[in-house]
This record gives C-alpha cells, structure tokens and sequence, in this order.
C-alpha cells in the first residue's frame, strides 16, 4: 500500500516561462520509477517539494491525456515556490498525491460546459479542457465556452494552446483582461462582466469555476442572475489547500476539510457550511 506521506521522486523535462515577467513557470516532471506514474483527474492537485525547502500544495495543470508525465504551473512567492523557481532540466521534485476530489467529469457528460477562470488559477482549467477536448472525450461532450480572464496582456498563460483553440470550431474561446492595452484586440473588463455579456445559458450545463476569489464571487453573482442554479455551479477552492491529506486541520470550512472534500465545490455544498471561504 502506497503511503500517503513519501513523495514520489521525478526529474525536471522541461520548463516554461508563462508570463512576461518571468514569476509563473510550468515544470514538466518525469516519474523516476514506472510503478511512481501517478493517476489523476483533472481537478486534482499534489503536493510538490524540494529537499531542504519544503512542499506547497499546487493544483495538476497537464492532463492525464497527454501521457505519463505531470505539469505544474507555479507562480514565484516565498521559499519554496522561489526554489522550483530556480530548478534546471534534470533536477529532482518530489510529488505526493494526487489530492482532493476532482471536476465531476461523468457528471458532465452530455452536457454544455461553461469553463471560467482568472489568473494562474487557470492551470487546472486547463488540466479539463485538454481532457474533454481529446478526440477521445470530446463527442461525451456538449458545447463548450471559456472565459479566461487577466490583469493585462502579458499575464495570459499557455499561449499557444490558447490559439490552437481558437482555431477550433468547437469551443469558444473568451479572453479578456482588465484595461485597454495596445495591441489587444479582444473583450476588455472584469471576468463578471464578461459573464454577464456572453450570457452562457443554464439550460442542460454546467459551469466550472477557479480563480482569485472576487473573481469566483462575482462571477457566480453573475451565473444566478442569469438563471443558473446552485447545483450547476462548481468553484474550486484550491487557495485553501495545506497538508493535502485532512491532517493539519488548516483547510477546515465547518466540518469540511477542503483538501480532502474538495477542492471543487457546487454553490449548493457551499451555502451549507459556514461563509468562511
């Protein structure tokens, strides 16, 4: 039996630097050990660490359609972050998970997909989309429509996978950010007001929900006046995610443990603890 407490060991495959500043980066990490490939579902995320700095809890970006090797998109803030930060191609991370429950994906089949996000919260997002937009998965689903918003230009992560969307004639791809800035050409404004201008319809969807937390408030403001209900709601709360396995008691909402309950709630579940997220 697998303990929950060792990190399995990978090396470094690749790196990317997302953002124009250079602080959001993915890893690409290869297990060490074939009987190490971890099995996971978007929604998912790990606990990551390095030697001598600690772990942090960080949601799984790649899909488990693209192979045996896991990414994480990290954004640079204390120690530890700033050590994966600093990591070349061969360099050893470990990973202990996956943690948490996941976007509802038999749940969702046959039904239109509404996918909102801001930020670098935006990795697990991109973690279900590649999954439902595999040929293998795609026909399970209906109509699906992103909402992806930014502080400004140079902030949008995964470029390219970005335009390999757009290019698509079954998705709709909505990318704003806050302000006008030279060179965009596309939605400008707040994620909520984008929400509200889009207008996705509830009828036979659901909506799946991750970023900063006005963010996630307001734009599910926006959902219910629009008619959705609770139950098609679903916001991720992986900024509470501590130990990952329901042990230090530091993720609790009521008698709810995020990382063990969650991360991914519906409004309805919600509304039934106490208002501390």
């Amino acid at each position: 039996m697998t303990n929950i407490y060792i990190p399995k060991l990978t090396k470094v495959v690749d790196i990317v630097a997302e953002n124009e500043v250079n602080d959001i980066k993915t890893l690409e990490l290869e297990f060490q050990r074939e009987e190490d490939i971890m099995e996971y579902i978007p929604g998912q995320f790990a606990e990551i660490s390095l030697i001598g700095k600690g772990e942090c809890p960080i949601g799984i970006a790649s899909s488990p359609t693209e192979g045996n090797n896991i990414k994480f998109t990290i954004k640079k803030m204390g120690t530890v972050t700033s050590g994966f930060h600093n990591l070349g191609i061969g360099d050893t991370v470990g990973v202990r998970g996956p943690c948490g429950n996941s976007w509802p994906l038999e749940e969702m089949k046959g039904m239109n997909i509404v996918v909102i996000g801001g930020g670098f919260a935006f990795s697990t997002l991109r973690s279900l989309l590649l999954y439902v937009l595999d040929e293998k998965h795609r026909k399970d689903y209906g109509d699906i429509t992103v909402i992806y918003g930014n502080r400004n230009p140079g902030e949008v992560l995964y470029n390219d996978l970005l335009e390999e969307w757009e290019k698509r004639d079954d998705v709709n791809i909505v990318l704003t950010i806050d302000q006008e800035a030279e060179g965009w050409d596309r939605e400008v404004g707040f994620v909520a007001a984008i929400v509200k201008k889009v207008a996705p319809k509830p009828d036979n969807a659901m909506a799946v929900i991750c970023g900063p937390p006005i963010m996630i408030r307001t734009a599910v403001a926006e959902l219910v006046e629009l008619g959705w209900k609770d139950e098609q709601i679903l916001n991720s709360l992986e900024m509470r995610m501590k130990c990952g396995v329901g042990k230090c008691g530091r993720c609790n909402i009521g008698n709810k443990y995020v990382c063990v309950d969650g991360p991914v709630f519906s409004l309805a579940e919600l509304k039934e603890m106490p208002n501390e997220y």
